[in-house]
């Protein structure tokens, strides 16, 4: 059946390729992922029928030609890019896809974790390893009627995180502080992590935990098969909550999640809406969660966000700087104010100085 059938693998500096793959996806109605580190695209008479990407642990942009489809293409497909992924040292495995792919997909030793019928859902290589996280959650757990969680990019850590984070613990038994995984920020995971530590280490009665691949984070979350705005933030809504209502907060005991007020996104105030209705409802067997909102904290009547200072950032302005991070925040970006102002812009390319972006 696959006699004049060629897998390749294509990287994402292969720009002719690249554009061909852009094509096929477009025309199969969906869009590049820009996430997508290599591709393993399936040629027919040198024509492009099937592609799929890896992007980290996460298999991205699956798509076969209706030409070739009940052949049994696809699980080869999707065989050939679960040993490409753990060439490349990656074997915790999930992949997004469409609701249709979820029989594929299955057979491929993948379980579904959460779901929005008729549109996606979000599968793992594994039966078990979600059920072994919130067993190790467990021992982390404290007792008491008032448990508290935020979940925060800290991108970077700012006065107003710190704002947030003192108030709910003072309304709390114990407040448990998780930090979204990925790496797509301005600043490193390990340093965002290290610097809401440092800013924190004098608040009693919290726990900073490590980020996992279960907090989803919007930077990775995809939409490449998803056309609609609402609905990709839907979606996001409805798989982020079912994750964490189901599975984390029982585990740990948590009875409300704080935020901060959004004055300025309005995806995030809209999210924040549909968490607070999407935690309490009662369609959901899981234990309801309040959602408390706490005023931002202002400086001279500007609410503090890390996109401001990120703003800052580019200006290289220190001194405006200082009076929004803590101290720890303060002495990080002066350091790397001090590296990149010793290095070029070509060995830095992703510097945090180059963009204000959120």
């Amino acid at each position: 059946m696959f006699s004049n059938t060629v897998f390749a693998r294509v990287k994402r500096a292969e720009n002719k390729k690249m554009a061909e793959i852009t094509r096929f996806l477009r025309a199969n109605a969906l869009s590049i992922d820009t996430t997508v580190e290599i591709f393993i695209t399936v040629t027919r008479d040198e024509e492009l029928i099937a592609c799929g990407g890896i992007a980290g642990n996460i298999i991205k942009c699956v798509a076969i030609s209706e030409s070739a489809r009940g052949e049994g293409l696809a699980l080869t497909l999707a065989t050939e890019l679960i040993n490409l992924a753990f060439e490349r040292q990656c074997t915790n495995l999930f992949i997004y896809t469409k609701s249709t792919n979820e029989a594929l997909f299955k057979e491929c030793g993948f379980y579904t974790l959460a779901s929005v019928p008729g549109v996606m859902v979000l599968m793992e290589n594994s039966a078990t390893r979600l059920q072994r996280y919130a067993s190790y959650l467990t021992t982390l757990r404290h007792d008491g009627n008032k448990i508290g969680c935020i979940v925060m990019n800290a991108n970077p850590f700012t006065l107003g995180h710190r704002y947030l984070i003192q108030k709910a613990a003072v309304l709390c038994d114990w407040l448990h502080v998780f930090m979204v995984k990925e790496d797509t920020s301005r600043f490193p995971y390990e340093d965002r992590l290290a610097l809401v530590r440092a800013g924190t280490a004098d608040i009693p009665k919290i726990t900073v935990h490590r980020g996992s691949e279960y907090m989803i984070s919007r930077a990775t979350f995809p939409c490449y098969f998803i056309k609609e705005q609402s609905v990709i933030n839907h979606c996001y809504t409805e798989i982020d909550l079912q994750i964490f209502r189901q599975h984390i907060a029982p585990a740990l005991g948590i009875t409300h999640r704080f935020v901060g007020t959004e004055p300025f996104c309005k995806v995030t105030a809209g999210y924040n809406a549909d968490m607070r209705q999407r935690l309490a409802s009662p369609a959901d067997s899981a234990p309801p969660i309040e959602l408390v909102e706490i005023e931002r904290l202002s400086y001279r009547g500007v609410s503090i966000s890390a996109s401001l200072v990120r703003q800052l950032l580019v200006k290289k302005d220190l001194a405006a700087i200082e009076q929004l991070v803590p101290e720890a925040t303060r002495k990080y970006l002066q350091n790397l104010l001090a590296t990149r102002s010793e290095s070029t812009a070509d060995r830095q390319p992703e510097s945090a100085l180059q963009t204000g972006e959120k």
